[in-house]
């Protein structure tokens, strides 16, 4: 009775593993952030609505860059390649997962074969046929699973950064194109400028009042006017087919001029609050990425050390066989086969500790690989920060430079014209406003592109 009672609860246990499996994979534990616990120079403060909480068209206020981005993530195709990656692995996954379960088969045979009497025998069979179910008693399967799955979530999170990417990056190529359109207007403005002014030179010339050298300074800037105007031109049309080509069509005559009136003081973007540093660690898609991708190297480790132990398969099937083909399905025809097999490894000249040693190595690789996306992901927060904290005063500074830079230009004609100043000093200006008006223009766009940079740096976008 006892031994009854034993063989039960030794099969029980034997059934539950079967089912359940025994796990290698090393218990998973994320890696100490390699990181400040704070920003440099910012209070920490959690914000009522994280950036990566905040959607790109509500961060985006101007309706035309809203409606480009909308485009661009509708037809990019780097962001539709990113899209069906994620259909691939998880039907990679769903393979992993069907692993774990036999597959039946509807299987006939027929055979003939002649032996040393020359008789002649046959045999035919059909039914159902399980051939080769990896019965997973030490996680194998399971592990190679959650490997699967885990590649499977980093392929969503790929795609979630490949969003947040393109994002930033319609934005940031629509302000270079705005750019490059006030730039284009300075220097037609300052051409029409330099070119009254050599018409001037000139005359003044002609009747004796001005030297050759006055004459050939106004020549010279304005060569450099219209050298400046065609460098523009071909900045803005380069401008115009990077932004094409993130939004991947053509773009509406009504977006692709992206200039804004002049009399608009709304702002392009939302202002964003800094928040906690480690709201990154579980925000940013491409940490989250760096971490499953970390996740599946680990599980691997399980699959790795399963590889030790036996490898137990079992083929069986169910039908009727008989020496004749009208005789299938006939009483006393029917019948099941059951063949189990274990294979050991004994000698594979260290085939699976090699194995193991590159599964630890992987891991090692994929920690490496998820603390720098952590040191980016702050080196980029923190850049975006530095930025906002000075990028402010430079403009206001710049934009005074250029305020007094335009009125000594007005004084510097006005006293020329009186006979009171020399020509040179109207070069001087003229010289001194464009470049001053140049590095204003640059500095918004800077100013502008760091609000961007800011945003895909807390983790928005998607």
């Amino acid at each position: 009775m006892i031994s009854t009672l034993n063989m039960r609860r030794s099969a029980l246990a034997l059934a539950v593993l079967t089912l359940s499996g025994c796990s290698f994979i090393p218990t998973y534990e994320r890696p100490a952030a390699p990181v400040a616990a704070e920003w440099s120079g910012v209070t920490p403060v959690a914000a009522a609505t994280p950036a990566a909480d905040i959607a790109w068209a509500d961060f985006v206020s101007d309706a035309r860059l809203r409606e480009l981005i909308g485009l661009a993530i509708k037809n990019n195709r780097d962001l539709r390649v990113a899209t069906l990656n994620i259909e691939q692995v998880r039907a990679q996954y769903q393979i992993r997962r069907a692993d774990q379960f036999p597959t039946l088969n509807l299987a006939a045979t027929g055979s003939r074969q002649s032996s040393t009497d020359d008789s002649i025998t046959s045999l035919y069979t059909a039914g159902l046929a399980m051939s080769g179910w990896e019965i997973d008693f030490f996680g194998r399967i399971a592990s190679l699973k959650e490997v699967a799955l885990a590649q499977y979530l980093a392929s969503e999170e790929a795609r979630n950064a490949a969003q947040t990417s393109l994002v930033a990056s319609v934005a940031s190529t629509w302000l270079s194109l705005q750019a490059s359109d006030e730039l284009l207007a300075l220097t037609q403005r300052t051409l029409a400028t330099r070119q009254d002014s050599l018409r001037l030179t000139k005359l003044r010339f002609d009747n004796g009042a001005t030297s050759a050298l006055d004459l050939r300074q106004a020549e010279s800037l304005t060569a450099a006017a219209e050298a400046a105007l065609a460098q523009q031109q071909r900045q803005r049309a380069l401008d115009l087919n990077a932004l094409t080509l993130l939004v991947g069509q053509p773009l509406p005559a009504t977006l692709a001029d992206p200039a804004r009136e002049a009399t608009s003081t709304q702002p392009l973007f939302r202002d964003l609050p800094a928040g906690l540093p480690s709201d990154l660690l579980t925000r940013r898609a491409d940490i989250r990425q760096a971490e499953q991708a970390l996740i599946a190297a680990n599980a691997n480790i399980g699959a790795a050390r399963a590889a030790f132990f036996p490898r137990i398969s079992l083929t069986a099937s169910v039908g009727s066989a008989s020496s004749e083909l009208s005789g299938l399905f006939k009483d006393g025809s029917w019948g099941f086969t059951l063949a189990p097999q274990a294979l050991l490894p004994i000698f594979d000249l260290g085939r699976n500790r090699s194995g193991l040693a590159s599964a630890q190595v992987g891991r090692d690789m994929a920690v490496a690989q998820y603390e720098k996306a952590i040191q980016t992901a702050f080196r980029e927060v923190a850049d975006a920060l530095a930025g906002r904290a000075t990028l402010g005063e430079q403009l206001r500074a710049q934009q005074a430079q250029a305020t007094a830079e335009a009125e000594r230009f007005r004084l510097a004609e006005l006293r020329y014209r009186n006979g009171v100043a020399s020509f040179l000093d109207v070069l001087d200006a003229q010289r001194s406003l464009f470049a001053t008006q140049q590095a204003l223009t640059q500095t918004r766009l800077i100013q502008q592109q760091n609000q961007v940079a800011f945003y895909k740096a807390l983790g928005g976008g998607y």
